[in-house]
């Protein structure tokens, strides 16, 4: 069945002609609407694109969804129908439109990844993972802190020395827009900040009030953090991301594995709104289903 009516041909003129839209877009929307037009054909054969209602939209929605379409395909649809009955109606062409107060489904955010404790605490506590020289110090101290404490690679490289107060295991972080708070770290992160401050003193101008340095002695910049930590963590996960952010991941799933407050795990991590940080409890389900079918027996 091909799409030609009337009614979808003025559409299809108002794109090509009006909106200048090149044929990969044309031909996108005449699949959008091909889809529709089986659909509502196939309910009831005296259905047009002029009498269809929203009763019909929905169920053409719950079809799709039903049969397995991803949220976002399914919304592309439906935008390139209510872009064409939009048209229609504003141009005097059809009595309603029914796609007006249709919303798409929600789609899916995709779950986090996150290294799982167990390759952390390999990855940390090995001891062949970090040489004894002041680059091996240098790399676990930025990612043990990166763990352990959930910032944000800018913030990490933002940190000054007053930043860091040894004695109250504290980190005074500046997130986005600014914005304060104050990340306590355990006893682990400061023995191993500790040896890391020792060590730096040699090659540390009286200038740089930069908490990470580089082995040249200054500040360190993002790419070679990134680099740092996506080579380290080669050693214990295969999985494609390894960045500094996945530890921040890991950090919110750890917390929240181990039952941490969802507020105070939002506090932690600097979030605006609870919403974003509760994408880590799907996440932490996941880890319970997986230890499930792993444990049970009838699982």
């Amino acid at each position: 069945m091909e799409v030609k009516t009337k009614l979808t041909e003025a559409f299809f003129d108002y794109l090509h002609y009006e909106r200048g839209a090149s044929e990969k877009t044309l031909e996108g929307y005449r699949n959008s609407l091909k889809a529709f037009e089986l659909f509502f054909k196939s309910l009831d054969s005296n259905l047009d694109w002029d009498n269809v209602d929203i009763d019909v939209a929905r169920e053409w929605t719950m079809s799709m969804m039903e049969n397995g379409n991803k949220a976002t395909s399914v919304a592309t649809r439906l935008s390139a129908l209510r872009s064409c009955y939009k048209f229609l109606f504003r141009r005097g062409l059809i009595d309603s439109d029914p796609f007006h107060n249709l919303t798409a489904p929600k789609a899916e955010r995709p779950l986090p990844a996150f290294i799982r404790d167990k390759d952390m605490e390999r990855l940390l506590d090995g001891e062949d993972t970090f040489s004894d020289d002041g680059q091996g110090l240098l790399e676990k101290a930025v990612i043990e802190t990166f763990y352990d404490t959930g910032i944000r690679l800018s913030e990490l490289v933002g940190l000054n020395i007053d930043d860091v107060n040894m004695e109250q295991n504290t980190i005074h972080v500046t997130g986005k827009g600014n914005k304060q708070r104050i990340v306590p770290f355990g006893e682990k992160l400061r023995e191993t900040l500790n040896i890391y401050i020792k060590c730096t003193r040699a090659r540390r101008t009286a200038e740089e009030k930069a908490f990470f340095i580089s082995m040249k002695g200054e500040r360190m910049k993002p790419k070679p953090v990134r680099d740092m930590v996506r080579a380290k963590l080669a050693l214990v996960t295969d999985q494609q991301k390894r960045s500094p952010h996945i530890l921040r991941h890991s950090f919110a799933t750890t917390m929240l594995n181990h039952q941490a407050n969802l507020e105070a795990v939002k506090e932690l991590m600097g979030h605006e709104r609870l919403a974003t940080t509760e994408i880590y409890t799907h996440t932490t389900f996941e880890e319970l289903r997986r230890v499930y079918q792993q444990a049970h027996p009838r699982a």
